[in-house]
């Protein structure tokens, strides 16, 4: 992940990325794009397929489409909705990139992606850092620095779960963010939803305290903490529950600022998922269908 995050940083070109219009993916890169939202930057975070079916209206002069394959078919539709599009994608030779109304290209650098968008989905996450004039350099030399820690995190919530798991009914799984975070609680669940064929609940921290907390008792939480507005919210609400019977974990990264603890909070579910899956003997990632979702 390192390697490629660094990588990003030095082939990719200056370029700076609208506001105030769509910025359009599916998964992982709806997900990248919440995050931004979620700081204050002006942009409008659509998820494709529901964009293109229920709120389209306006032929739209520009937008960004994000896929990190280039081969979404839900982003792929979305193409003949603009004049002209700029297109964020691991692949420059795909048909979302290589469209005739393409603007610009800004590719990711983050190498083959044969399991769940983790390369990918930090890059997808620099890139927009990037594209808003945000220099996130710094975050990454963190990250390099704490790498280790965040697999050991990764290896004892996968170990911690496992054992809950073995020991008796697990009355949910949940993930929990807020404000950028809540993009790193989707993107976790998403991937450890992936990997270990168990259902994880993304969700915003707040959603979580109006009304699934009541499935408390023998459920586990994991908070994505980062300091800010819901900082202390998230600290009561995790105290509460703990009372009512939920086994409660949090997963944080204080050296960074809440904004840019996004590219460090999902690592520890990167490995999460991988130890996980193999304490489950889960062999295969994707069993239901391909890595890429391509709508017939």
């Amino acid at each position: 992940m390192v390697p490629m995050a660094q990588q990003f940083l030095n082939r990719s070109p200056q370029y700076t990325l609208p506001l105030q219009v769509p910025y359009i993916g599916m998964g992982s890169s709806y997900f990248a794009a919440l995050a931004f939202k979620y700081m204050g930057v002006d942009i409008y975070a659509e998820i494709a397929s529901e964009y293109v079916n229920y709120q389209y209206k306006v032929y739209q002069p520009t937008g960004v489409l994000l896929s990190q394959s280039g081969r979404s078919t839900e982003v792929l539709w979305s193409r003949e909705l603009f004049e002209k599009y700029i297109a964020i994608s691991n692949d420059g030779n795909s048909a979302l990139c290589t469209a005739a109304n393409v603007q610009s290209i800004v590719e990711l650098y983050a190498g083959n992606e044969k399991y769940s968008s983790s390369k990918t989905y930090i890059n997808t996450l620099l890139a927009l850092f990037k594209g808003f004039g945000k220099d996130a350099g710094g975050a990454v030399e963190v990250i390099a620095k704490n790498i280790a820690a965040y697999q050991d995190k990764g290896k004892h919530l996968a170990t911690q779960v496992f054992t809950l798991l073995n020991e008796g009914k697990i009355n949910g799984l949940y993930i929990t963010g807020s404000g950028p975070n809540i993009a790193t609680a989707l993107q976790a669940a998403l991937i450890m939803s992936e990997s270990t064929k168990l259902n994880f609940h993304g969700l915003p921290m707040a959603q979580y305290d109006h009304g699934p907390k009541e499935t408390a008792q023998n459920s586990v939480v994991i908070n994505i903490i980062a300091r800010g507005k819901s900082y202390d919210r998230t600290q009561q609400l995790a105290a509460t529950i703990s009372k009512a019977g939920a086994h409660v974990f949090r997963v944080e990264e204080p050296a960074l600022s809440e904004n840019e603890s996004i590219l460090a909070n999902i690592i520890p579910f990167n490995y999460m998922a991988y130890y996980l899956s193999e304490l489950l003997q889960v062999a295969d990632t994707f069993l239901v269908g391909g890595k890429v979702t391509e709508v017939i």
